[in-house]
Formats: structure tokens, C-alpha cells, sequence
């Protein structure tokens, strides 16, 4: 069954930022919330009331005064302060998606934490968040999970992005769908019904294909000969491409539809 993501609604709320002493003796709340701002940062270790499911938590501070957070299902986002060492998080909304145990208690784990004023630390890449009996310790993203090349690595399909949705299904998860381009530019992969070969030159954040050779394997599913179709649409001609850790996004030349990886 196809599942469509929730859209996130995004509580637009101006807060003012202050930072706070450092030093190497400071208390809990040391370091500048100024070195907050454009990073992400992932859980490497939970002390106390562990993440239903296992999380992980991901913290991302996009711009001063802003914070967007999951621990595994739904995302929040909105207005912080980071003042005296306390993120207060008072106004923020998430995404609506429905998410399987033990996964579906991560929302309540989170909402906990962040509504008790957790006291924050910042040493170097390394972020802490101390709420009740609950310390959480988060790393950069960009070192704790770096980027994956976009060649040489074996990218597995996950979602299909058009200008209404980005979904998944089962049909995609089975399907076994690849791409893989090489540091020469050889491209190859499956659609789930076929296997594709070709080249394509490799830019900075764009892919530029050329015609894929394909073998001639007829889709019997429907849902498959709908995903093969929408794959070979976007690896054709320029496309662009955003690598998050593992996770890629492909966008046709259309600037719409899309194809989301995972590096396998």
C-alpha cells in the first residue's frame, strides 16, 4: 500500500538568541548558540528513558532561533531560545504520519523532552541535552554519518517524488530498484523490471545522462512498469542530486519529480 508522507506545517516564530560563556570549566549550556546555527546533529547515546524504537534522534538547528527535530516518526519544527543554557521550545508543530510500534511512542519521547526545558551543551562537534532523568548525547551529522560519494556507491531506491507526493510502497520496497555510477561515468542499474546501462557525467550537484540501454523484460505488475517508467524519466538528460549521509535525492530536469536513494 502506498503511504504519503506527512506535509510538515511550520510554526513561524521570530526568537531572539543569546549565547553563553564558554570556557573549559563551564557549566552545562557552555557554548555558543551562534555555533548551533546550519548544523544537524545525530544521538550516539541515551542515558535514562531510551527512544521507543531506538530512535535515532536528529536535531537540526537550520537558522538562529529555529530547530526541527524526530526520533524516528513524526517531525518538529519551530521556534527555540537558547538562552542561560535552556532550549525552550514552546510553540513548535510537527508531521501527522502514522508510525508502526514500538516507533509510534517516539513522538510522546521527544514532545517529553523538549517540553521540559532540557539544559543544552556544546563541546567542539559534540551536543548534549540533559532533560529530567534523560541525557541525550548528539554528534555532528557531518561527522558521525558523512556524505557518501555519488560514485562508487551503490544507491538503492526508496521513494518517488512527484508534484503532489513523495511515496513509497511496497512494490518499490521489493523491487530491488539501483543506480550506480562510476568515477569514469559509467552508469548502470535496475528499474525493478530491467537492467540499465549508459554514462553520464558527473557535475557538481548535477548528473547529466545519456541515452540508457535497457534489456527488454515486459512489467507485468502494474505498479512495477509505473516506478520503471518513472525512473527512466528522471535519468534522462539533466538531473540534479542533494547527498544527505546516506541518503540521496535525484530531481529531473523538470525541477519535480525525483527518485530518493539510499546508499546500500
Amino acid at each position: 500500500m502506498t503511504r504519503i508522507l506527512g506535509v510538515l506545517a511550520l510554526c513561524s516564530v521570530a526568537v531572539a538568541v543569546s549565547a553563553c560563556s564558554t570556557g573549559p570549566s563551564a557549566p552545562s549550556g557552555s557554548g555558543s548558540a551562534d555555533n548551533l546555527t546550519g548544523r544537524t546533529f545525530i544521538s550516539t547515546e541515551v542515558t535514562g528513558d531510551a527512544i521507543p524504537g531506538g530512535g535515532p534522534l536528529v536535531v537540526e538547528f537550520p537558522e538562529p532561533g529555529h530547530l526541527a527535530a524526530t526520533a524516528g516518526c513524526n517531525r518538529f519544527a519551530g521556534g527555540i531560545d537558547l538562552a542561560d543554557g535552556t532550549l525552550s521550545a514552546p510553540n513548535l508543530a510537527s508531521t501527522m504520519m502514522a508510525c508502526p510500534p514500538p516507533a509510534d511512542g517516539a513522538d510522546g519521547w521527544l514532545s517529553t523532552l523538549l517540553s521540559g526545558s532540557p539544559q543544552w551543551s556544546l563541546d567542539g562537534d559534540v551536543l548534549t541535552l540533559t532533560g529530567g532523568a534523560t541525557t541525550v548525547s548528539l554528534t555532528n551529522k557531518k561527522v558521525a554519518d558523512p556524505d557518501r560519494p555519488i560514485t562508487g556507491t551503490e544507491w538503492l531506491a526508496t521513494t518517488v517524488r512527484t508534484a503532489d507526493a513523495v511515496m513509497s510502497s511496497a512494490a518499490l520496497e521489493n523491487a530491488d530498484v539501483t543506480l550506480m555510477v562510476t568515477d569514469g561515468g559509467q552508469v548502470s542499474g535496475s528499474t525493478g523490471c530491467n537492467r540499465f546501462t549508459g554514462t553520464a557525467q558527473v557535475g557538481d550537484g548535477t548528473l547529466v545522462f545519456g541515452l540508457l540501454a535497457t534489456t527488454r523484460v515486459a512489467c507485468v505488475d502494474p505498479a512495477l512498469a509505473e516506478i520503471e517508467n518513472h525512473i527512466l524519466a528522471v535519468l534522462s538528460g539533466e538531473t540534479t542530486y542533494v547527498v544527505d549521509g546516506t541518503e540521496m535525492t535525484l530531481t529531473a530536469s523538470n525541477g519535480v519529480d525525483g527518485v530518493g536513494y539510499r546508499a546500500r
